[in-house]
């Protein structure tokens, strides 16, 4: 158990001793504050690997959905580049490249909290602003947003049909075991659960994330009031489902979410059925939510693939492996989802027919 771990489990077992069970989404809040805090998690020496690290094709082919839109919707000059939670900066780098060639050359802004990550970004972009959140975000000018798994880390809470009724997941600590352990809580929570959802199953669990929601309320107000379009990226499910998805990854594998608290990255699924209604009540259009293997396809992925064999043939395992695990139902093409948004007045972006 590294020292952080260490401070954390320590923190975490006073606080329950004092108080009682935290909430889940204080114990992810708090647990991937301090791994993202001053760690590269990304790569093969790091904890997971992520789209944009397996292949260039990803960014650019996003650079390229970017760049035909902004052009059919009409070339606005006073244009943003807004990516959430831009890892080591690839897609950034990858996807501007390739817009570039169209002229589309955006200021650019990253949302990003660690230290550490926004020393490797800077060195990828060296033009970037960077940014806590959106609200700094200039207010002026169309916005091309971005989001590739940064919705699934934020924390979620989840909810418990007891025999009692509803309650919320809460994580407690188990002396015998000597470790957290999830408990259900003992306030009633009925009133916290949708009506249609009341009379699920004993032991059924629904999980809801209010950083999401924030995050699509604002992203969709912006787009409605300054013109733009986004995407989001992530593992998923595009209709409501039940059950925990709660995970962790540490080392390229998946461990107990409720060891060492701090030292993996703690993710679950997002609701992007939940997130298509909050954008629509923004009056911001919604394009689709698509595999992530449909929407690659869509713009052309198994071309550009070919293509850059053609020209590179000492390379042609090595792409067409990253086009599988980028696009195949087996690997990430199913489980990741891609959701596009638009302004109203925008034209409906490729791969989401």
């Amino acid at each position: 158990m590294s020292e952080s771990s260490g401070d954390l489990t320590a923190s975490f077992q006073r606080l329950i001793a004092n108080t009682g069970p935290l909430s889940l989404q204080h114990y992810m809040g708090e647990s991937n504050a301090r791994y993202y805090a001053d760690k590269d998690p990304l790569g093969a020496a790091g904890d997971f690997v992520t789209a944009p690290e397996i292949s260039q094709m990803f960014g650019e082919l996003i650079g390229l959905w970017m760049a035909d839109l902004w052009i059919r919707a009409g070339r606005d000059d006073y244009v943003h580049y807004v990516e959430l939670g831009p890892g080591r900066g690839t897609l950034a780098k990858d996807a501007l490249r390739a817009a570039k060639r169209y002229g589309l050359e955006p200021e650019v802004h990253l949302v990003e909290g660690s230290t550490a990550l926004r020393d490797i970004q800077l060195e990828a972009l060296p033009r970037a602003q960077f940014h806590h959140d959106l609200s700094t975000v200039p207010m002026e000018g169309t916005v091309l947003i971005i989001g590739n798994e940064f919705l699934d880390a934020l924390p979620i809470r989840q909810m418990v049909k007891t025999a009692d009724g509803w309650r919320e997941r809460m994580v407690g600590f188990d002396e015998r075991a000597a470790k957290f352990i999830p408990v259900a809580g003992t306030q009633p929570m009925d009133s916290a659960v949708p009506e249609d959802m009341r009379g699920l199953p004993d032991d059924t669990i629904i999980e809801s994330c209010s950083g999401a929601a924030a995050t699509m309320f604002e992203v969709a107000g912006r787009l409605n009031a300054q013109g733009g379009a986004a995407l989001l990226i992530d593992y998923g499910h595009a209709e409501k489902r039940t059950g925990s998805t709660l995970q962790a990854i540490a080392n390229h594998k998946k461990v107990d979410p409720f060891m060492a608290p701090g030292t993996a990255d703690l993710t679950a699924h997002v609701d992007f059925a939940t997130l298509a209604q909050i954008a629509q009540s923004r009056e911001c259009k919604w394009m689709g939510t698509v595999t992530q293997g449909h929407f690659l396809r869509g713009l052309g992925i198994d071309q550009r693939a070919e293509n850059l064999a053609k020209a590179a043939p000492q390379y042609a395992g090595e792409l067409e492996a990253a086009r599988k695990r980028l696009a195949d139902d087996d690997q990430m093409g199913s489980l990741f989802k891609v959701m596009g948004l638009s302004a109203p007045s925008w034209p409906d972006g490729v791969g989401f027919a």
